[in-house]
């Protein structure tokens, strides 16, 4: 019994498995990078594609090292408003780095250099930090988790027939349901007989007044 051993062992010992892991998460984060002059650009930004239970085991890895750069966008915003934005080495910076603003500012940066290390634990990539925290922690600031999608495949992988997955970033090829426009009825058409009712009964009066003014009473007719 598998008492307190949660997690998938995916056929390999404990440190194959957290390798594995780090490899998957930085790549799908490498997806994002510009790799418009890169050998080995990725087909699809955001996706990476690879077996339903690597993908499962995953997407909490990439989720909390997300959630670890929006946690740090506060302290980064108030660190920048206390940057100096002298050149590193000049006279200026110089005078800011021995003066008090230099310690308020390295008490702000602060939590940002542990969440960058925390980070950089987690998956291992220098390059897959700089982009968590420069592009996906911003993109989604007013989102509260729920960053990535499994997307099941109907073919199987070629070889040992293992089901396929798409692990990708919400947000860029979402779907968007539309509501069907409301049909709109034409005004039914009145039946011959009700209309032809309805005239006779407009009409009746006129009709009534033709034959009193055009035809004899009764009367006269049994007086002729």
């Amino acid at each position: 019994m598998r008492h307190r051993n949660k997690g998938r062992k995916l056929g390999r010992n404990p440190s194959h498995q957290r390798a594995l892991l780090r490899n998957l998460a930085s790549a799908l984060i490498l997806t994002e990078r510009d790799a418009e002059h890169d050998e080995n650009a990725p087909k699809v930004k955001g996706r990476i594609v690879t077996t339903l239970p690597k993908a499962k085991e995953v997407r909490p890895l990439v989720e909390k090292c997300i959630t670890i750069a929006r946690k740090s966008l506060p302290h980064q915003e108030a660190a920048d408003r206390l940057d100096c934005r002298a050149e590193r080495g000049s006279d200026t910076w110089r005078a800011w780095r021995n003066s008090p603003e230099w310690q308020n500012w390295s008490k702000a940066v602060a939590p940002v250099v542990a969440a960058r290390r925390r980070a950089l634990k987690l998956l291992g990539d220098k390059k897959a930090v700089e982009i968590l925290f420069e592009e996906l922690g911003p993109r989604f600031a007013e989102r509260p988790g729920g960053y990535t999608r499994i997307l099941k495949l109907a073919t199987p992988r070629l070889g040992d027939a293992g089901a396929q997955a798409i692990l990708e970033f919400v947000g860029v090829r979402d779907r968007v349901r539309e509501k069907s426009p409301r049909p709109a009825f034409e005004e039914e058409a009145v039946p011959d007989e009700v209309a032809t009712k309805e005239q006779a009964a407009g009409e009746s009066p006129d009709m009534v007044e033709e034959t009193a003014e055009g035809q004899p009473s009764s009367e006269e007719a049994e007086q002729q």
